[in-house]
């Protein structure tokens, strides 16, 4: 397993621990077989994304989709593992600024 890999598997652990209850779905679409699944999702995923001015639709969508797509597609492991890392820092700076009560 490359770098590149071990570093983007680590980014969906962070993930799944920061959200427990997503543990388990997130665990069995990332098994070898359920490409199957996951290539569909991840483009419906993405789609939804791109159609964000409707109500439920959001841009929230995009990424999701883009991270089940790396799944499938090693080429993107490396973007979107770095973009799971600047994420997930700029939440927990938003998160301590909020705790700290030095709201914008």
């Amino acid at each position: 397993m490359s770098r590149r890999d071990r570093r983007f598997q680590r980014q969906f652990d962070a993930l799944q621990r920061a959200f427990p209850a997503l543990r388990v779905p997130l665990t069995v679409l990332r098994r070898k077989g359920w490409w199957v699944v996951r290539l569909p999702l991840a483009l419906l995923f993405i789609v939804g994304g791109l159609f964000s001015f409707l109500p439920i639709l959001g841009i929230w969508m995009l990424p999701i989709g883009l991270l089940f797509l790396a799944v499938d597609l090693p080429r993107l492991r490396g973007p979107i593992s770095g973009f799971v890392i600047r994420a997930r820092h700029r939440v927990g700076r938003c998160r301590r600024r909020w705790r700290s009560g030095k709201r914008p």
